[in-house]
């Protein structure tokens, strides 16, 4: 049997603790990996020690600042960046709202498509912004697809921040909201992060149909309400499904 390099070793726990749905402990990836018990910790150890990993609080291995950051830059290289833009302006120009993709970034979300309606009362979010989890669409649509262990870790490090007067940030009615979220596949922004601004979201899913990322849609109050942007879900869920093709291509 060949013997595995050490850098091969770093690159699949890099992997394994990337794809987990849950943190793992250094014991779950000694016996996923088949590494030593002493090899799995000094090359965690490492990992922790330059940024790629990190400990969680409850001492399980998660992705450091330095695998975050790069994910972000690989979701944005141009190629790909361009193939969504194209999705998202056909999109606009169906349904004449703004429309986008945010992806979680430490404890908030932040955007990394957008394309502008040219209706003349507009909300500007632009690219590279960021918005909090817990009352916006993309975020609470990110937080309802999370396991209840690693939801309540989040909810409880979040500051939970009133922002207008339908911000909800009672933990167990966020919690209800985000079962609901959670069973129907769409999150919903009732005027919760800005007064007068209404928002659906819809996953972006890898081939795993594991979470990536949301795709929103965003209106003022005075031209659109809530209940007209939910009858465009079907159409945000096939503009989904073609940025989810992209990641198909790219995972193959």
């Amino acid at each position: 049997m060949p013997k595995v390099s050490s850098i091969t070793r770093v690159l699949e726990i890099i992997e394994a603790v990337s794809y987990a749905s849950l943190p793992l402990s250094p014991l779950e990836l000694s016996q996923e990996l088949d590494i030593p018990k002493p090899t799995i910790h000094r090359l965690i150890q490492n990992l922790v020690d330059e940024g790629f990993l990190t400990v969680d609080i409850g001492g399980g291995i998660i992705p450091g600042k330095r695998v975050r950051n790069l994910s972000v830059e690989l979701w944005q290289q141009r190629l790909f960046f361009n193939e969504r833009q194209m999705i998202l302006q056909k999109l606009v120009d169906e349904i004449k709202e703004t429309c986008g993709i945010g992806v979680p970034y430490h404890m908030d979300m932040i955007y990394t498509n957008r394309a502008q309606t040219t209706l003349p009362l507009q909300i500007y979010l632009p690219v590279g912004a960021k918005s909090p989890m817990w009352c916006t669409a993309t975020g609470k649509l990110y937080l309802s697809q999370l396991s209840a262990t690693s939801r309540h870790k989040i909810l409880q490090g979040l500051p939970l921040d009133k922002f207008t007067k339908n911000t909800i940030t009672d933990i167990d009615a966020l919690n209800d909201e985000l079962d609901r979220i959670a069973e129907t596949g769409i999150g919903i922004d009732n005027e919760e992060f800005i007064s007068e601004m209404v928002a659906v979201a819809v996953p972006i899913l890898d081939k795993k149909s594991r979470y990536l990322a949301s795709l929103y849609m965003h209106a003022p109050t005075i031209r659109v309400s809530l209940d007209e942007l939910l009858t465009h879900v079907p159409r945000l869920q096939k503009a989904a499904q073609d940025v989810q093709a992209l990641v198909y291509d790219l995972q193959s």
